[in-house]
């Protein structure tokens, strides 16, 4: 009773709208983080891939998909000591000639500080962080799918 006094509420399996019964995922990058981690949690909620976009009924359609870092600040001898991490997508849902979803254009940053004699560590940082990036990223995208 205090949990449902407060708000809080289970989040419910992943609802998909039923043009997305077999879905086709045309990416320009098929062998990226989001692709291959959205493939997997659609897979997970019970939608049906397809390999070819004429046997599909929706097609998500990711037209940018795209990471890398930026230096944020740099030390007195102009050495970087912190980045940030930046994952950018863009993509649409459409079935057959109706667009289910309009483009969305999403990016998502973190930061971290880099520290030369700890470079092995900070480069496995960097890669745990974009995973977590791409996590929140299709965790967006899914729940902005199940709205429809």
């Amino acid at each position: 009773m205090l949990l449902a006094g407060c708000g809080f509420h289970l989040q419910s399996a992943l609802t998909t709208p039923p043009e997305m019964q077999l879905t086709y995922i045309d990416s320009v990058e098929r062998n990226s983080l989001f692709h291959r981690e959205l493939r997997s949690q659609l897979k997970a909620a019970g939608v049906s891939l397809v390999d070819a976009p004429d046997e599909a009924t929706a097609i998500i359609a990711i037209s940018v998909d795209e990471t890398d870092q930026r230096v944020l600040s740099v030390s007195a001898r102009n050495v970087p000591t912190e980045y940030e991490v930046y994952y950018s997508i863009e993509y649409a849902l459409t079935s057959g000639e109706k667009s289910l979803m309009a483009p969305q254009f999403l990016t998502l940053t973190r930061d971290y500080t880099h520290d030369e004699t700890l470079v092995l560590g900070k480069a496995r940082e960097e890669e745990l962080m974009r995973g977590a990036i791409v996590k929140d990223l299709v965790r967006i995208v899914l729940k902005q799918l199940s709205s429809l």
